[in-house]
């Protein structure tokens, strides 16, 4: 019973006596459909799960990341864990997430859709969605963000003129204490966003304001005990509070993405496409002119492709960067070593995308803040697509998988001390930049993150302008021991609020 109150403490108070009594059937009900293993399959081992909770006593929900990742320490890179009803096969350590994702790319391809996700995807669009659907979608979305973005040179001019109204936005703080959060999710929304909308907005632009602060606030609720539950039994959703505010968040975003695209609609010129929601338009009125009727090129589609493109533009690179920032003032003799390298290399001039090969220890500690950070821990749960064997163990068709981002980026096996912030995981003895396969920041495989080379470009090009101009320092009074690095958990890592003082270089 501690565990049941334990468990209803996460969810809402209405109606506590009804979803007591619910939650306790619907846990029953879902355990008794565990079957016992196949005795000539040798399944991934775990922990024994108990009646009704599976192995929910042993985790924190909070921190369920850290949860999963200590257990891989006494069942192996791979085993099996239950979360209430639901069993999950998890992949911990650099060599298992590679055979899985990489080599076993095909049979570990599929999404596997939470309950939340499936709310308000309805599996549209390319993050949650599998099939036909997602292929195509991915399809376009990777055409179209070489067309319009990673595969030319105007995603660059696009990033440096970006770079331009970010320092500018700095500077008016006059070196004093600042959050840095708006900001640089204001300057990175509107790269995403001049791809997708081909429209750029002021950072004193409220709508901006809230389509920021809407992702925002969904990646902390997703990734919230309650929900997690829901996701396990999604039976209490009448009484999950957040599900309900993530649903709202959801609803207006779509209504903010429609009025956006209705005016795109009305300049629109099927001879030039200005970004990806144009090039959608006039695949959709093809389809509709050929008469098709079971054309992905839909409505759903459109608005759930593009605020994934928008949400996942937006939040995990802005808060890498916003943990460079953090780093950079928590380390300030490596932030020094930056601007040497830069000041040599560069000097005044604005940094390009070429400079890279001549930047080798600010590009290692661009990836070392990639690594060290881990904003996606957990990283993107997948689902078999067949009955596969996977270091010697059977994982059925339609099993859910999680690969443990963080048990790669931290495996002692492979960085030579995981736990720390050090940049020369990424340089040889003659300090040039070294590629290392355990640097999965944006997973693998079919399922990798499309946005991978656009990011590269926005982390570069911004960390490397942002510390040419300025010197970052924690505030007056707080020295750099007092930074803490501890991370804000949701469905991503965010830095604890802090602020930081941006002085301008002479």
């Amino acid at each position: 019973m501690a565990l049941i109150e334990a468990l209803l403490s996460q969810v809402s108070g209405t109606g506590a006596v009804f979803g007591a009594l619910l939650l306790c059937l619907v846990i029953y009900l879902f355990s008794i459909s565990c079957s016992s293993q196949d005795g000539e399959k040798k399944y991934p081992p775990g922990p024994k799960p108990l009646p009704l909770v599976g192995n929910l006593h042993t985790l924190d929900l909070k921190k369920t990341y850290l949860s999963l990742w200590e257990l891989s320490k006494q069942y192996g890179s791979v085993y099996t864990v239950h979360l209430g009803p639901q069993k999950l096969v998890i992949l911990s350590g650099y060599k298992a997430v590679k055979q899985a994702l990489v080599n076993l790319s095909e049979e570990f391809g599929d999404r596997d859709i939470t309950p939340i996700f499936h709310d308000f995807h309805q599996g549209y669009g390319i993050a949650f969605s599998n099939g036909e659907n997602w292929r195509e979608m991915r399809r376009f979305a990777l055409l179209n963000l070489r067309d319009f973005g990673m595969g030319k040179k105007r995603s660059e001019e696009i990033i440096i003129e970006e770079t331009q109204y970010l320092k500018e936005e700095f500077e008016k703080f006059e070196g004093k204490p600042f959050d840095t959060t708006m900001p640089m999710a204001m300057a990175v929304s509107n790269v995403i966003s001049a791809i997708v909308y081909s429209t750029r907005f002021e950072y004193s632009n409220t709508k901006l304001h809230h389509m920021i602060k809407r992702s925002f606030e969904n990646m902390r609720m997703t990734g919230s005990a309650s929900v997690q539950l829901y996701n396990m039994f999604p039976w209490i959703r009448p009484f999950v509070a957040n599900q309900k505010r993530i649903m709202n968040n959801v609803k207006e975003t779509f209504r903010q993405s429609e009025e956006i695209i209705n005016g795109l609609k009305k300049t629109l010129n099927p001879q030039d496409p200005r970004g990806i929601v144009d090039s959608f338009l006039i695949r959709q009125q093809k389809d509709e002119e050929s008469g098709k009727t079971d054309s992905f090129y839909n409505s759903k589609n459109l608005y759930c492709t593009t605020n994934n493109l928008f949400g996942a533009g937006t939040d995990t690179t802005a808060t890498t960067l916003r943990w460079g920032l953090l780093l950079m003032a928590k380390y300030p003799e490596i932030q020094a070593d930056v601007q040497v390298e830069i000041d040599r290399v560069i000097g005044g001039r604005q940094p390009t995308a070429e400079d890279r090969k001549n930047l080798p220890y600010t590009d290692a500690v661009i990836h070392e803040i990639q690594r060290f950070a881990d904003v996606a821990p957990l990283g993107s749960p997948r689902q078999t697509t067949c009955d596969v064997h996977l270091n010697g163990y059977f994982i059925k068709k339609g099993t859910s998988v999680w690969p443990l981002l963080v048990s790669v980026l931290r495996d002692e096996n492979e960085w030579e001390t995981p736990d720390s912030f050090n940049p020369k995981h990424f340089l040889n003895d003659q300090g040039k930049f070294v590629k290392k396969d355990a640097f999965m920041p944006f997973s693998a495989g079919r399922r990798a993150c499309p946005g991978e080379s656009l990011a590269k470009m926005e982390l570069f090009l911004f960390f490397t302008s942002l510390l040419q101009r300025f010197h970052f320092s924690p505030p007056p009074g707080v020295s750099e021991d007092d930074l803490d690095l501890k991370p804000v958990v949701g469905f991503t890592l965010n830095p604890v609020p802090h602020k930081l003082c941006a002085v301008k270089r002479s």
